[in-house]
């Protein structure tokens, strides 16, 4: 019910948050990765942040420093993306192919089964062996178009592969009604969702803010000054 509020900008950030998380191989959406969806939008709240010192690039390497890659993009990392994509293979859309295939982060973990000395015995081992011809050829065979990501497609349908919301993530999220209530609006844009994200109490989002000397409450104050110039 609450995505039902949003606008096409706020969902728009959502589903770039999701994007963000793959592409660093995070297996959950955290405040960080909303917090860089809208210091990279094209709005209000997002050219607050960046007048503050929070751009994309630098929130991003932030985020890298502080809480590292996961074990996806650590696979992804060894594949020039770009020499691929010259040949028509686009490693998002192989990504989420194999998870069409085998479930949520698949390919994370089959580089957690490559990196480990163990082969199944028994009846079991072709089978496993298999999966593992299937993911591969998967990496190497050209690619379709890039499968939609996010809250939903165009039809309305929910995706494949969806990654979690972390805990501090739905707080974040709660946070834009409550911001929204507040401010007497009856819809949820990019600059509650900024405000929601610079309430939350999390570590990693406050962590990342005060790396690049970027205050929460200056951030507020700048974002709800910015609303009323607006009007």
């Amino acid at each position: 019910m609450m995505f039902e509020r949003f606008t096409p900008d706020a969902r728009t950030a959502v589903i770039h948050a999701q994007e963000h998380a793959r592409r660093l191989g995070h297996d959950h959406v955290g405040c960080e990765h909303l917090l860089l969806a809208v210091a990279s939008l094209d709005r209000p709240a997002g050219a607050v942040l960046r007048e503050h010192g929070a751009t994309p690039e630098r929130v991003e390497e932030e985020i890298v420093r502080q809480v590292g890659l996961g074990s996806a993009s650590r696979l992804f990392g060894t594949l020039n993306r770009d020499a691929l994509a010259s040949l028509g293979i686009d490693l998002d859309a192989v990504r989420a192919r194999a998870e069409e295939s085998f479930g949520p982060e698949a390919l994370t973990r089959a580089d957690r089964s490559v990196h480990r000395e163990y082969r199944p015995a028994g009846p079991k081992a072709s089978r496993h062996w298999r999966r593992r011809r299937h993911v591969r050829t998967l990496l190497t065979a050209p690619a379709s178009a890039p499968a939609a990501t996010g809250l939903h497609h165009a039809a309305g349908t929910r995706p494949t592969g969806h990654i979690r919301f972390s805990p501090r993530a739905k707080e974040g999220l709660a946070n834009t009604v409550r911001e929204a209530r507040a401010l007497h609006d009856d819809h949820i844009g990019v600059d509650h969702l900024a405000l929601g994200l610079v309430a939350v109490n999390g570590e990693v989002v406050r962590s990342v803010l005060s790396a690049l000397g970027a205050s929460p409450a200056a951030l507020r104050a700048a974002i709800i000054d910015r609303r009323r110039q607006a009007v």
